[in-house]
């Protein structure tokens, strides 16, 4: 909105949305850009999320076979297992590998029986709650092994989501093996987070120190390559920064 301040003598522009002032009209209301862009990336998110949920047409002949598929989760260390039903229809909608797996002449087709044989019963179960609704409760063992599942499975939605939360809780203590992770399960945006936090905020010297990277290094030593070049390189950038002021 627009308001005249009296104590600047001038006309003032109010963001509609957050109420601070800002120095410009943006699109055809009075809204700050950072406001509009935080309109815009939820209405990415809810857009992506009606994909998501989106079922396909089925297949053509349709198949005779029962509608129900089971999922079956690793066995515990007591002999316990989940075997959880689903709609054949909402796997082929969410999951590019469910839909070859049930569109073809495979055992799981025939069978009606998936095996999940890197998931625990309570992964199990919030993968399926996620492929039905786009919602499920996540901590950190939850969020880690679900983008294991979403990466293998191609459920590229609930992927995001939980590298979206595993993002917000990268540390200190914690950087150098969500770098790791993420590189595994190309998790590009928590990779950049991890690696940024890394190179920004921790004493290289001091970083080698740790058990983790030495972990890291004995295993994965083009990481640490990696990871050494995106120092350097943000340090040169640095001192170019400096030098021109």
């Amino acid at each position: 909105m627009v308001y005249y301040d009296y104590s600047e003598r001038k006309w003032q522009l109010r963001c509609e949305m957050c109420n601070e002032e800002f120095g410009g009209r943006v699109a055809a209301a009075w809204i700050c850009k950072e406001c509009l862009q935080e309109v815009h990336r939820k209405m990415d998110r809810f857009m992506s999320l009606i994909s998501f949920l989106r079922l396909d047409p089925p297949p053509s002949p349709p198949v005779t076979s029962s509608g129900l598929v089971l999922l079956q989760s690793a066995v515990n260390s007591d002999g316990a297992f989940a075997s959880v039903p689903v709609d054949r229809v909402v796997l082929r909608s969410r999951s590019p590998v469910f839909k070859a797996m049930l569109a073809t002449d495979m055992e799981e087709s025939r069978t009606g029986v998936i095996k999940i044989p890197d998931a625990t019963p309570k992964v199990l179960e919030s993968f399926v709650s996620y492929l039905y609704t786009a919602e499920t409760t996540l901590d950190e063992d939850i969020a880690r092994d679900l983008l294991i599942l979403a990466d293998k499975y191609q459920v590229d939605h609930l992927k995001e989501f939980c590298e979206r939360y595993m993002t917000s809780n990268v540390t200190y203590d914690n950087a150098i093996v969500s770098y790791a992770f993420a590189h595994l399960h190309n998790a590009k945006l928590l990779q950049d987070v991890a690696r940024s936090l890394i190179i920004e905020n921790i004493d290289m010297g001091t970083l080698m120190e740790r058990e983790d990277y030495k972990e890291l290094s004995e295993q994965d030593p083009h990481l640490i390559v990696k990871l050494y070049e995106a120092y350097y390189t943000n340090l040169a950038r640095t001192k170019d920064s400096n030098v021109e002021v």
